[in-house]
């Protein structure tokens, strides 16, 4: 560094191989013509910024101006509220009056033995006029789980608003979603847009209440960070990824695009525990074919296990380590077939009815091969040892 930096005290400085000398200024002499047009030139682009600046503020409102008056742009369609002075703002108007409290309440065992109540609360989205609510399966879960003592309360508004006890029409786990029926008229639908047409990059919004009731209509904003993400392998639902932030609360919540559109419908159970700024939505598409399923009873039975696979280790990646192929367990589902046939997070599932697990996709695959109430034998690898277990397939989907 000395010798590539070196001062020949001259003021010259040696670069490498090239040489530089400082030379003395020279004033220069303007013409009074070339002063004037370069103020003319300098005028006519600094007007040019104002009406560019004028134009780029109003796009975020969503209105721009012309002769033929005000017209929506080309990406932003939002007439709700034409003073809103942000897309967040915008879509707040139009949307959240469609989106939803919910809270369970189910009775379980306190640790002395006596009956004591435990609350739940989520979010949800508002799909027909008539009462039909879109959720999540993991908000409602317990209500449904619950032999006595479960309800269901929907809230429009706020948390002090009136409650509507709602029933359950039917849910699909491995996509996480259900549908609920509130006994009222004249709700605001959502308004849904088509998933299969989102970027990444483009700008998200997030409406729901996170951490609970008492923070419904919490709005934020983000952008779309990734699509078809498959967050486990034993869904076939791959996700939006986003990186507005979706808390317990948020789940059932609604996901927006700038035109206040439903693109996806949030869920915290698949958010990626280990990173800030991911969060995971089903996107609206799918919703909608699982929801006009249930909703028309034509759900049917899907096989199900009841854990989420990892995808770090592939048969490659444990062989490095020393273990043998198979899919990982990454989390075992509550109340799930795995959880009682003694599956734990850790375990390496190397066979499946009788068939060798060569790749983690391949459990997916066989699983399709089951029906729900068939019981297949499994091979389990732990600590060094290989268990043989049977396991009883689940249905995936019911309605009530």
């Amino acid at each position: 560094m000395d010798d590539f930096y070196n001062n020949n005290g001259n003021n010259s400085y040696n670069y490498g191989s090239y040489s530089y000398a400082p030379q003395p200024q020279v004033k220069k002499r303007h013409s009074t013509g070339v002063v004037v047009v370069s103020a003319i030139l300098a005028a006519i682009i600094g007007a040019s910024a104002g009406i560019m600046s004028l134009l780029s503020y109003n796009k975020i409102r969503g209105v721009v101006s012309s002769d033929s008056g005000p017209a929506t742009t080309k990406n932003i369609s939002i007439n709700v509220d034409e003073n809103a002075d942000s897309i967040a703002e915008a879509v707040s108007e139009k949307a959240s009056d469609s989106v939803v409290g919910i809270r369970t309440t189910t009775s379980v065992i306190s640790f002395f033995g006596g009956n004591q109540e435990a609350t739940g609360e989520g979010s949800g989205v508002v799909y027909s006029k008539d009462g039909y609510i879109i959720t999540n399966y993991h908000v409602i879960k317990d209500a449904v789980k619950s032999t006595a003592g479960s309800k269901i309360e929907v809230f429009i508004g706020n948390m002090n608003s009136k409650s509507y006890e709602a029933s359950v029409v039917g849910y699909n786990i491995s996509s996480d979603l259900a549908v609920v029926k509130i006994n009222a008229n004249n709700l605001q639908p959502i308004e849904i847009g088509d998933s299969s047409n989102l970027k990444v990059g483009q700008p998200a919004v997030t409406i729901g209440a996170p951490g609970g009731l008492e923070f419904m209509g919490s709005v934020t904003y983000g952008i779309i960070s990734g699509l078809d993400r498959v967050v486990s392998a034993s869904s076939s639902v791959s996700l939006i990824q986003t990186d507005a932030a979706i808390n317990p609360g948020n789940s059932g919540g609604a996901l927006l695009d700038i035109t206040g559109k439903l693109i996806g419908i949030n869920s915290s159970k698949i958010v990626a525990e280990e990173f800030e700024g991911m969060g995971f939505a089903i996107p609206s598409n799918k919703v909608v074919e699982v929801v006009k399923n249930i909703i028309s009873k034509e759900n049917s039975p899907e096989p199900y296990i009841g854990i989420s696979i990892s995808e770090k280790y592939t048969s490659e990646v444990l062989a490095y380590y020393g273990y043998p192929a198979g899919a990982v367990v990454l989390s075992v589902y509550d109340g799930s077939p795995a959880e009682n046939a003694g599956i734990k997070r850790g375990d390496i599932i190397t066979e499946f009815n009788g068939k060798e697990i060569t790749d983690y996709n391949l459990l997916n695959d066989y699983l399709k091969e089951c029906d729900p109430g068939d019981t297949v034998p499994m091979k389990v690898y732990r600590s060094g040892r290989t268990y043989d277990v049977n396991i009883t397939i689940a249905s995936n989907s019911a309605s009530k």
